[in-house]
């Protein structure tokens, strides 16, 4: 049997006009059984049977109480939680949250083309990329630089674009561990034009298989 994902789209605030090219595509990806939708409450049932739970540009608060306490447990007991562009936009008053995800959004500049420094080749997210990879996006800024808590695997090169905001350093897609689960987030994926793209496909199939430990050699 294929593993599941539970790929949440719920938003309160800013909505995505990509959010179902996203979950098409995701769907599309293959090797994965998927469900998708925007109820609270099925974060509040068992979580286990899920190989991933992957919050797809998730906007403002969208959690019941009980979700967060069952998405937090799921996650500190070996779960795997995936977290998309918007989902850094996601759960402010919840301190846990930020802590999950490692950094929170902050703003970003108009759409626009600029180039991403791929750092860390050595997982499954980032080892098909060159060491510049060029793209178009909001490129979005961090209230903090999660350097240090997360391994950051790209950044941001902010002299290819106008108006970033946080410097030489702006990381743009890391992951870490939480208890004995993993987190991986990618700030990427704005438009629905970049859900047809095979390059930012195998990019986030990367982030699920590492995150859910569904590939060998992905420490």
């Amino acid at each position: 049997m294929a593993p599941r994902l539970l790929v949440h789209t719920r938003t309160t605030a800013y909505r995505h006009d990509s959010i179902p090219a996203a979950v098409d595509a995701v769907r599309a990806l293959g090797g994965f059984e998927t469900d998708a939708g925007e109820d609270p409450a099925t974060l509040e049932r068992p979580l286990d049977r899920y190989a991933a739970v992957v919050f797809l540009s998730t906007s403002g608060e969208i959690l019941t109480p009980a979700g967060r306490e069952r998405l937090a447990a799921y996650v500190q007991s070996g779960g795997a939680f995936v977290g998309v562009h918007a989902a850094a936009c996601t759960e402010y008053t919840w301190p846990h949250y930020g802590e999950l995800l490692g950094a929170r959004f902050a703003g970003h500049p108009a759409y626009q083309p600029g180039r991403i420094r791929v750092e860390d080749r050595d997982h499954p997210a980032t080892r098909h990329l060159p060491a510049v990879w060029e793209f178009t996006d909001e490129w979005y800024d961090f209230e903090t630089n999660p350097r240090g808590s997360v391994r950051v695997l790209a950044c941001a090169d902010e002299s290819s674009y106008e108006g970033g905001g946080m410097g030489a350093d702006h990381p743009l897609v890391w992951c870490r561990e939480q208890g004995a689960g993993r987190v991986f987030y990618t700030a990427l994926g704005h438009a629905a034009a970049a859900w047809a793209d095979p390059v930012l496909l195998a990019h986030l199939r990367g982030g699920i298989t590492w995150a859910a430990r569904l590939e060998h050699g992905t420490g």
